[in-house]
């Protein structure tokens, strides 16, 4: 990498993750923490936990070492299908912490994730898939229904 040095992060939870600088310049919330406060500064990350912290700094890792290595772009979305294989629970909790963090990348990832999985679902099977209340009464569904029949085909 092509920078030397580290940076501390501290996620929600406490837990303290020393990174390599180039790791730390990935993610653009901490990266402007770095040229404001300088990097022999300890950054908290308050809105990530350790374990989605840890899952970001992987993604993070993993793309600079394959780009330094030259892996092929088939390599690296194997990985990043690997990558995005968790439950439900898990890609909600790391899309939020990709966004907290500003993982542009890592955050798009798992929005076209999350795409591809309600992709041809009707609203119902959305609904019952991501947890989502219908707040609709059946008479503003029906409406709905009826101004937007191209949707419900």
């Amino acid at each position: 990498m092509a920078q030397q040095g580290k940076v501390k992060l501290v996620s929600s939870d406490n837990v303290e993750f020393e990174v390599d600088y180039e790791v730390g310049l990935q993610m653009a919330n901490i990266k402007k923490f770095i040229q404001l406060e300088g990097k022999d500064t300890i950054f908290p990350v308050y809105n990530v936990s350790s374990t989605m912290l840890s899952k970001v700094i992987e993604y993070v890792k993993y793309h600079l070492e394959a780009k330094e290595s030259g892996q092929s772009e088939e390599e690296v979305k194997n990985w990043d299908r690997q990558f995005v294989n968790v439950d439900q629970t898990t890609l909600c909790d790391l899309i939020m912490a990709s966004n907290y963090l500003s993982v542009k990348d890592l955050f798009e990832l798992l929005c076209q994730t999350v795409a591809d999985m309600i992709k041809d679902l009707v609203p119902e099977k959305i609904r019952q898939l991501l947890g989502i209340k219908n707040d609709f009464t059946p008479e503003e569904e029906e409406e709905l229904r009826r101004q937007n029949e191209w949707a419900f085909d």
